[in-house]
């Protein structure tokens, strides 16, 4: 190793043990600002460092390619109070998981855009912690043992961003709303029935923690709205969260495939999940009925597993009135005064665009809804009516 691979090795750890130093530099967007502090810090621990090389250090990776680079673990303790979990990867030996820098509260609609925000800062270019996933639950901190106070679990497209951002809106709660690094996590332990289940789950309890620690002093409710084909995960979740209480949210299976046929989501694109769902020649399928198929799959997975305990079922036409009345109770959530004024005015908002006024769309899309749209939703039908009369208390519990 070179004397400044060596130097930058030594900065980099430097910097990483000491948390106040990295709670100033997160906030230094600017190069210009950030490499001086930076120089100013390595002189005062005799670092040899030169403006050039720290500059040429600081590697702008927007699309977070460094995932895929085979780089040994930097250490094995959990990063400072600020970082999150920003993907699984792969070192030469081992599976890692690779830590950003956040800087704020997370508020936007879904955990990975304030990542991309957040990779272009100069501290999370010089610096991107890589740490073993075998020794994330043995080395967990006092607050990285933090235990969810609900799951939002959804149909997509059925006002489960509402609900995230809703409550996000009260400044004391940590929401996580579909994070990639918590789906890898999910993918990779479904697909190791080899492993003890009380394995995969104490796993999946230290990853789950690493999202709750009060970053910025909130002292209320940890929420994780979860990717919608994670119901077919359910009794992993149930197992290794057997108190924590959990929402299914579904709607008109017609408005769902509206929404698909506008802009489809990962889960629609035949051939992008593999593994996940259960599709004889999905291949050979019209798109409009592969989107269904996924959705009858999700839903039954929520039937199937609702003896499990702890749910609730809401139609999404119950909302936003259900959040304060059904949801809230739910999770055990009792929101100050301030925090239940907050929550009401992010309901006014469209919780994909918080910047544009909530507008009901339910009538438009059943206009819009083509024969093809139409004859699809048949697919999902059973599991659909399955989930009303199980709501409505018509059926038991299967």
């Amino acid at each position: 190793m070179s004397d400044t691979a060596m130097s930058l090795d030594h900065l980099r750890a430097a910097i990483l043990a000491d948390d106040g130093l990295q709670q100033r530099l997160i906030t230094l967007y600017d190069p210009a600002a950030f490499v001086p502090a930076v120089l100013e810090f390595a002189a005062t621990h005799d670092i040899a460092m030169d403006a050039n090389t720290l500059r040429a250090a600081l590697a702008v990776d927007p699309a977070g390619i460094d995932r895929f680079m085979p780089r040994a673990a930097t250490g094995l303790a959990w990063p400072g109070l600020r970082y999150l979990p920003v993907a699984l990867s792969s070192s030469a030996t081992e599976l890692t998981i690779d830590w950003i820098n956040v800087d704020g509260r997370l508020t936007a609609p879904f955990y990975q855009e304030t990542i991309q925000q957040s990779r272009h800062r100069p501290l999370n270019q010089l610096i991107r912690p890589r740490t073993p996933l075998a020794q994330l639950a043995p080395l967990a901190p006092a607050d990285g043992r933090r235990v969810p106070s609900g799951f939002v679990f959804h149909m997509s497209r059925c006002g489960s961003t509402l609900v995230a951002q809703m409550l996000a809106a009260d400044p004391a709660n940590i929401v996580v709303s579909e994070a990639p690094p918590l789906d890898q996590i999910i993918q990779l332990l479904q697909a190791r029935p080899d492993m003890p289940i009380e394995q995969r789950a104490e796993i999946l309890r230290a990853f789950v923690a690493a999202f709750g620690r009060e970053r910025y002093g909130e002292s209320g409710d940890f929420v994780i709205k979860l990717d919608s084909w994670h119901t077919i995960a359910l009794p992993l979740l149930r197992r290794a969260f057997p108190e924590t209480p959990w929402v299914y949210l579904y709607r008109d299976p017609i408005e769902v495939l509206v929404s698909h046929a506008r802009m489809p989501g990962l889960q629609a694109v035949p051939g992008t999940m593999p593994g996940v769902y259960d599709i004889p020649d999905e291949d050979r399928l019209h798109p409009t009925d592969y989107t269904a198929t996924v959705l009858a799959q999700i839903g039954t997975a929520a039937l199937d597993h609702f003896a499990l305990g702890g749910g609730l079922l809401i139609n999404y036409d119950a909302l936003p009135q259900a959040i304060e009345t059904q949801i809230l109770p739910h999770f055990g959530i009792a929101p100050s005064a301030a925090g239940l004024a907050a929550m009401r005015a992010a309901a006014a908002r469209n919780s994909k665009a918080p910047g544009d006024t909530f507008v009901a769309d339910t009538a438009q899309k059943q206009r819009e809804a083509t024969p093809v749209i139409r004859a699809a939703a048949e697919i999902v039908a059973d599991s659909y009516a399955g989930l009303e009369r199980l709501r409505r208390g018509d059926i038991a519990v299967r």
